[in-house]
């Protein structure tokens, strides 16, 4: 009977199996051309890194190296000290996603867990501060941040991350009120005061949405251009953006294979963001998939 039943489930399965096949085989073959496509710019650049000069403007062009000249890495990382542009950048990048990460949970704790008058439209206000536009905060800030004599510093690019960010504070909140509130409520029995309860029951069953919130704070920071470009005038202060930006400015008199190494540069420097996705990307997708589900 046993013997029957497994080749009953068997038979069933293959049957399912062959009849799913032409759609799973279309739709993978679709999600492997929309890959190929959306990942043609960064095919591309890596391999015109690898290139000669002449053979990166060759027409029509080719996508595999001949001969692969790994020296444009060596040379386009030497040209400017880009190795002292990523130490300046980790120094920024570092503690803005320290301070959004335990900032932005705080306040979100407070909108989320605790009951207190005037929360919700207090919220409301603080979410329709994403809609501002930074060229509207521009020069105000400027100003500001110029009367406390932080411009030429790393302050005005760090400071603000530490009042927290509106849109990790949504994340955040909306991540924590699917947390059981008996959970809280036990706690406090204990005699466990706020904190200990965001210290020791929200934080640790949180570590996929503060994963969302570090490695987005990590992508703007690297990725920033106008920050440092408003606020940096020493160029041994540059961070990583602003060294490609002279890089790319460094044309004039320059030979064909200044191409390459601008381009082995911008995959180095595009390299860390990707080591840090794929490394976190479980726990990223889970922290995106559960926010979007809560509240």
């Amino acid at each position: 009977m046993a013997i029957t039943y497994q080749q009953d489930e068997k038979k069933r399965y293959t049957r399912r199996f062959f009849r799913q096949l032409p759609g799973r085989t279309a739709l993978y073959t679709i999600m492997i051309l929309l890959s190929l496509v959306f990942g043609l710019p960064l095919i591309w650049m890596i391999s015109t890194s690898l290139k000669t000069g002449p053979e990166a403007f060759r027409v029509p062009p080719d996508f595999i190296p001949n001969p692969i000249v790994w020296m444009n890495y060596v040379n386009g990382l030497t040209y400017l000290p880009f190795i002292r542009y990523i130490f300046n950048t980790l120094v920024i990048a570092i503690p803005r996603i320290l301070g959004a990460v335990a900032v932005s949970a705080l306040v979100a704790y407070g909108f989320s867990r605790i009951e207190w008058d005037g929360r919700d439209t207090l919220f409301f206000i603080c979410v329709a501060t994403m809609v501002i536009p930074f060229a509207v905060t521009m020069i105000p800030l400027y100003l500001m941040f110029h009367h406390f004599g932080w411009v030429g510093t790393y302050l005005p690019l760090i400071v603000p991350s530490l009042f927290a960010e509106p849109y990790f504070i949504f994340l955040l909140r909306q991540f924590f009120m699917g947390i059981p509130q008996e959970l809280s409520d036990a706690a406090r029995v204990d005699g466990s005061s706020e904190f200990m309860i965001f210290w020791k029951i929200i934080l640790p069953l949180s570590k996929p949405v503060l994963a969302v919130v570090a490695l987005f704070q990590f992508m703007w920071t690297w990725g920033d251009y106008m920050g440092p470009l408003i606020y940096l005038n020493d160029p041994n202060k540059f961070t990583v953006t602003l060294g490609l930006y002279l890089f790319g400015n460094s044309w004039r008199g320059a030979t064909l294979d200044r191409y390459t190494w601008f381009m082995a540069a911008i995959t180095t420097m595009t390299l860390p963001v990707l080591i840090v996705f794929f490394l976190v990307q479980r726990t990223f997708i889970e922290g995106i998939s559960l926010t979007g589900l809560k509240g």
